[in-house]
């Protein structure tokens, strides 16, 4: 039994069950044992899961030219451009969009202020030795509530954006009971020496919630479910919501002054999410390479991730006052970078080696279709 896992059964002997956002979190994030900060090389080949970074330096600067163009409208000719990613894990995302702005378009690169939101220490450490070079350009810091531009105006103009990284934010998990027409939500308990789901107590119907009481990602009010759709619902049908997901979003999108809020994740529509064949939700553990529905296992060996629910985002993003540019396949948008770069001829010699890092991060049987992207603007 390691060290991680005794955490989660002492809190979990504390309360008798564990939310399941809160195991999600000790699993994933939990200082010195959970599972980003013991393993820096779970991308890749010999990791868990494939991602675009990994693919080659094509992705970074596809989006360092997108970046270099977006700044262009922003009408600022001297002043800085803020540039800031959240999620940067081992920091060769932020490598490869400085080292193509350094050499394309040294004047913005000049004037770049990078920033880094990173609340792991360990993680941080693997950035700056990544970004050496880059030092006197990047600066950390641990969340949103603590970015502070150089100019006087708390608000930035820029580009905020992640990659890969609302998916893996702590979830809720639901499930619907039919004939009660409730949802109840799913915890985290202790048979012998596993965890299992515990059935926590249910939510209201929504005919019966009172207006001012409805449970914080309840199912019913964050996808809009209608009664009808209700009434035929499957018995046992799960579903996630992550509402430190559509938080973050919003927080990032009322700091943003003038510029983009870009994501770029897994994830699906509120409609796509109410399917047939999603059951039991799209909350997976990913282990060298292989998915797993058991996600209660191998806690802190294995990653855990769910859709995004890019619907929610959106409108988190349009009640902060952004207005939404694009959602589109990872495809559709990099394959209109690649156009437009096209034209300026900004991206060098395309080799054959690009172009296969081009099709991996575009052919709908890779990555492509299976990332989304959002962009949102002020």
């Amino acid at each position: 039994m390691n060290a991680l896992t005794e955490i989660i059964r002492g809190e979990i002997a504390e309360r008798g069950f564990l939310p399941f956002p809160r195991f999600m979190e000790l699993a994933l994030y939990c200082p010195k044992h959970g599972y980003y900060e013991t393993k820096k090389d779970n991308p890749g080949r010999r990791g868990d899961y494939y991602t675009s970074v990994g693919v080659g330096e094509v992705f970074g600067q596809l989006l360092a030219f997108q970046f270099a163009n977006w700044s262009a409208t922003f009408n600022l000719k001297s002043a800085t451009v803020n540039l800031v990613e959240a999620g940067a894990h081992d920091g060769r995302l932020a490598r490869d969009i400085l080292g193509w702005l350094q050499l394309k378009r040294p004047e913005l690169f000049g004037r770049i202020e990078y920033w880094i939101i990173e609340p792991s220490a360990q993680r941080r450490e693997w950035q700056e030795e990544t970004l050496d070079q880059y030092s006197p350009q990047v600066r950390w810091i641990d969340g949103l509530e603590n970015l502070k531009p150089r100019a006087q105006n708390p608000k930035l103009t820029g580009v905020i954006f992640s990659n890969e990284l609302l998916d893996a934010m702590p979830v809720h998990r639901y499930g619907w009971d039919a004939g009660r027409k409730v949802w109840y939500e799913w915890g985290v308990g202790v048979d012998g020496e596993k965890f299992i789901w515990a059935r926590m107590p249910d939510i209201p119907a929504p005919q019966s919630r009172e207006r001012d009481g409805v449970r914080k990602g309840d199912p019913s009010s964050t996808l809009n479910l209608p009664a009808s759709l209700l009434e035929v619902l499957p018995d046992g049908y799960t579903i996630e919501t992550s509402p430190a997901a559509e938080s973050w979003w919003r927080e990032a999108a009322k700091l943003l002054e003038r510029g983009r809020l870009l994501a770029i994740d897994y994830g699906l529509t509120a409609d796509e999410l109410i399917m047939p064949n999603r059951l039991r939700g799209t909350l997976r553990a990913y282990y060298r390479h292989h998915a797993s529905g058991d996600v209660l296992a191998n806690v802190g060996e294995q990653d855990l991730t769910a859709h995004v629910n890019f619907s929610a985002l959106q409108a988190a993003g349009e009640s902060a006052g952004l207005k939404t540019e694009s959602f589109s396949t990872q495809s559709q948008f990099l394959t209109q970078i690649l156009r437009d770069a096209s034209k300026v001829d900004l991206l060098g010699e395309w080799t054959p080696a690009r172009t296969r890092q081009f099709q991996t991060l575009t052919h709908p049987e890779h990555l492509g279709r299976a990332f989304r992207v959002l962009v949102q603007s002020r």
